[in-house]
């Protein structure tokens, strides 16, 4: 169809991601007014929040690989739809068992059906290979606007109507994705397959993808984003109470964080079409790791909260283009939903324990340091993981006729 540009198509990709991401961004917000409502410690919360951060990495691959073989549209339906229904039921629980089915199973699931690593996905079969990196930065960059935006949005909804209502707005504001997902309609099969080789199957995908060194080296170091991410995302607002700081501290610093991202995807996109791509992750994960031990080491501030903020923000989702660029270079578009799902499913794995740990250590010690410290280490590992990896395509890319 015509009107499916290859800006029209980015836009509303971008538009998606902006919605989905926010208010998933946002939930750190909820964990003090639902904890305190409910009589519940902060691992409540903490083991829902994980459960989603895992069950939404379990669900990555198997969203990406339906959407592989017969079209993204119907997969970000279905994810809108469960993700609604979660902040729904999210806001009237009152036991941890519904709270965990909601916050962590139905938001989970309906996330990997509906967040960005779907629509990168769709991205790269759509876009024409000039406009792929930069289109990457650009859906990652709106994720990060949507917490920008989000952010200070459950703060004043919560401030001002309560924070069930505000759950329900958010809950509302999903719904706008079915509309958008129809500029993003790929073809049931066969979209990316390389002229002049033979078409490959899911399993052969697989077999190819993780028997290949750098695809595993990826998958690992990619672990660490989601560990720092979440944790961030989830425990940070509590984290600056516990240091006598204030609640509109924590929403102006995960809003300057989804602010800075923007600029910081954006420009991880634009230098993965420059650079090498594994230089630019390594650059990121040391990045993060210094600044965290800058951030927690210092006298708690607002000046130096935020500018911790808008560091971090530089480096929060900018590992994203290259990490889907890396797959898509090495394996192609035929199964780049599914394979990049399988990287974000390590990225969850990491969520996972940063957010579950994150509320474990606290109950136990009084104290997220270990936390922090952790984190460094695995953001270290991580820069040097991704050092040796081989960034061409796969012999049997390699061999399809120019």
């Amino acid at each position: 169809m015509t009107w499916r540009t290859p800006l029209v198509v980015t836009i509303c990709a971008c538009l998606i991601g902006m919605i989905a991401f926010g208010p998933r961004s946002a939930l750190g917000f909820f964990l003090q007014p639902i904890s305190l409502t409910n009589g519940w410690g902060r691992d409540v919360f903490a083991l829902g929040i994980a459960m989603q951060n895992l069950l939404w990495g379990i669900g990555q691959p198997i969203a990406g690989g339906f959407a592989d073989r017969y079209g993204v549209v119907r997969v970000l339906v279905v994810g809108a739809v469960l993700y609604a229904l979660g902040l729904v039921l999210m806001a009237y629980a009152t036991s941890p068992a519904v709270f965990h089915l909601s916050g962590g199973v139905l938001l989970g699931f309906g996330l990997s059906g509906c967040s960005f690593p779907l629509v990168i996905g769709a991205l790269g079969k759509l876009v024409p290979e000039s406009w792929r990196s930069t289109a990457f930065g650009a859906g990652t960059a709106a994720g990060s606007f949507g917490q920008f935006l989000f952010s200070p949005l459950a703060l004043w909804l919560t401030d001002q109507f309560g924070w069930q209502m505000a759950l329900l707005v958010f809950a509302g504001l999903i719904m706008l994705i079915i509309p958008l997902s129809l500029a993003l309609a790929t073809p049931r099969s066969g979209a990316g397959a390389v002229v002049g080789l033979p078409p490959q199957s899911f399993r052969q995908a697989l077999a190819e993808a993780f028997g290949h060194r750098s695809y595993v080296l990826l998958v690992l170091g990619f672990f660490t984003c989601g560990f720092q991410l979440a944790f961030i995302t989830v425990h940070l607002p509590a984290y600056l109470l516990d240091r006598g700081l204030d609640a509109a501290t924590g929403a102006i610093t995960i809003a300057v964080i989804g602010l800075f991202n923007i600029v910081g995807s954006l420009a991880s996109g634009w230098l993965g079409n420059r650079m090498p791509k594994r230089f630019i992750l390594a650059a990121i994960y040391f990045s993060r790791a210094m600044a965290v031990v800058v951030f927690i080491t210092l006298p708690p501030s607002v000046p130096a909260t935020l500018i911790f903020g808008a560091f971090t923000g530089l480096l929060w989702l900018s590992t994203v283009p290259p990490t889907s660029g890396l797959v898509a270079t090495m394996f192609g578009t035929r199964w780049l939903a599914m394979l990049f799902g399988f990287a974000f499913f390590s990225h969850q794995v990491g969520g996972f324990l940063g957010v579950l740990l994150g509320g474990v250590v606290f109950e136990y010690t009084g104290s997220y340091n270990p936390i922090w410290w952790l984190s460094v280490m695995f953001g270290v590992l991580s820069a040097l993981i991704n050092l040796p990896i081989v960034e061409k395509p796969v012999p049997r890319m390699a061999a399809a006729p120019a």
